[in-house]
């Protein structure tokens, strides 16, 4: 039942005076259902119950954290079509693509249970004391994986279950043994109440500390400010745009404690195309360019922004190929019109610039909130010149830069903004001829493909989502698959204590049975 109202840890609390509702981009119209925003003492009650449940859910068996997780899966497949339809009335996406996002969030949730129950993933290390080396005897030191604290997630527009609520940022906050307090996207926050239901009512039926997760609304920018800004909060988790994740970053950076900021941001994720592979396939990579760069509307952080090709026939041929398919497909819906509008936006400022042409441009006759497929081609010089162009334009439009040759396509490269990932097209011949564009890419991505599309993004433990800036603000962590779980924890080490009085990961005696480093030799056995 969706009431409009925030959870401050398993209460429903609507104390504020002022209220949203979410808009159906299908149907051109609102909602019914009017939401609260969070005031400044329930965000204050929501961060100090956390803290409090912090201390319990932090040292929680991983048995324990793992029954809650698959309890959430339980919670969210019990809402059946409620949640299926509450999502499609406030993203205009389809049934398929909720169900399929559903289905995503779930295999997340129990695979964060798998992970943490089984237990190793704590990286226990252990280095037994040595009190007659000389000429200074040894400690006994070790090592393990801590949680953070409260942790703030931002619900993503795009993922409105997968990126959200009960989302990666969340569940791998969960398994780290860290309470979760979300902020609300305001453009999904009936599918937000609904999912956060699941969450408390999983909460009670593994008896977890209250306060262990709370959801806010909100509508603009104060109450995510005021969540970074409050000291009880240990870290943030986001997804969304540059310009919003830098602000996150920025607040989180000038507070007196300062704390990390594990933001996914904006990626136009180059796809370079050798001559080889161009002359061979480009007919069939225009096709399958045209479907990648439409799919749900553009509204990937992987949809593929930028060909990067070497001046041929090929490449001629390849671009008019490219714009005859894109132009067949017929146009969906975008997510809210804020978002088209943004789209419209940033694609006028980029088709203002100079020496950009125009390629293929859907015709303006379309449904309200439908997106207009655009593709448009520059010479490599003006690209390198006018960074403007390098700006990722969230929808479903793409730019092909024709360079003049390999030198200029590697310089292009090694001049990009950190990226989600990178594609080279080539045939297997011409890969080892190309070294140098290779490591270029590898230089500025998280995940380079092969012969493939850069849309769709495995969860499991071998995806890196994430690259160097701007593409997170971390690239050192993945947002996806279980080893996501590292941005909540840190380490610590016990020095000479008392066995019977550390962790039980760091015990003699291995209680846990997990794999642990016990002298530079990885066991299970008994110290």
């Amino acid at each position: 039942m969706i009431t409009g109202k925030n959870f401050i840890g398993n209460s429903r609390s609507g104390k504020g005076d002022k209220t949203y509702k979410t808009f159906n981009p299908q149907l051109n119209t609102e909602n019914t259902f009017s939401f609260v925003e969070a005031t400044e003492d329930e965000i204050d009650q929501a961060v100090r119950l956390a803290t409090a449940a912090s201390i319990e859910f932090g040292t929680l068996s991983g048995i324990k954290k793992a029954g809650f997780l698959n309890a959430i899966a339980d919670e969210i497949l019990a809402l059946d079509e409620l949640l299926i339809k509450t999502y499609c009335s406030e993203t205009g996406l389809p049934e398929g693509r909720a169900m399929g996002e559903r289905g995503r969030t779930i295999g997340q949730l129990r695979a964060f249970a798998a992970l943490v129950e089984e237990g190793s993933w704590v990286e226990a290390s252990i280095d037994t004391a040595i009190p007659d080396r000389t000429p200074i005897p040894k400690s006994d030191l070790r090592k393990m994986l801590i949680p953070l604290g409260p942790v703030v997630v931002f619900g993503a527009s795009n993922f409105p279950l997968a990126y959200s609520t009960a989302g990666g940022d969340t569940a791998a906050a969960f398994a780290a043994g860290c309470p979760v307090i979300v902020k609300s996207h305001p453009m999904h926050a009936g599918t937000g109440e609904l999912v956060a239901s699941a969450i408390v009512k999983a909460i009670q039926k593994t008896n977890m500390p209250n306060g262990v997760f709370s959801n806010l609304n909100s509508s603009g920018i104060e109450v995510g400010s005021a969540l970074v800004k409050h000291p009880g909060v240990k870290a943030v988790g986001f997804t969304g745009s540059i310009g919003g994740g830098r602000a996150l970053f920025n607040l989180a950076s000038q507070r007196e404690e300062p704390i990390p900021v594990f933001a996914e941001m904006g990626s136009i994720n180059p796809v370079v195309i050798l001559p080889d592979a161009i002359h061979k396939r480009g007919a069939d990579l225009a096709k399958t360019y045209a479907g990648s760069i439409t799919l749900g509307t553009g509204q990937f952080c992987t949809n593929p922004g930028l060909l990067l090709g070497i001046k041929s026939e090929a490449l001629t041929d390849f671009i008019n190929k490219l714009s005859e398919e894109i132009i067949k497909i017929e146009p969906t819906c975008m997510l809210h019109p804020n978002i088209i509008g943004a789209y419209e936006h940033k694609k006028d400022k980029a088709l203002s610039q100079k020496g950009l042409q125009v390629m293929a441009d859907k015709a303006p006759s379309v449904q309200a909130n439908y997106a207009r497929q655009t593709v448009t081609t520059v010479e490599g010089k003006t690209f390198l010149q006018n960074t403007t162009l390098h700006q990722e334009v969230f929808g479903p439009y793409s730019i092909v830069v024709q360079c003049e040759d390999v030198d200029q396509l590697e310089k292009i490269i090694r001049n990009l903004e950190g990226q989600l990932t990178g594609t080279i097209i080539a045939e297997e011949s011409e890969l080892a001829g190309h070294q140098k564009i290779v490591d270029a890419l590898q230089n500025r991505v998280g995940r380079l493909i092969y012969n493939g599309v850069p849309t769709g993004v495995e969860v499991c433990p071998s995806m890196q989502h994430g690259g160097p800036y701007p593409a997170s603000t971390d690239s050192r962590f993945t947002a996806v698959g279980i080893h996501s779980i590292k941005r909540w924890v840190r380490p610590i080490s016990y020095q000479d204590w008392p066995d019977k009085l550390l962790p039980d990961a760091l015990k003699n005696s291995n209680p846990l049975g997990i794999s642990r480093l016990v002298n530079n030799e990885q066991t299970k056995n008994n110290v």
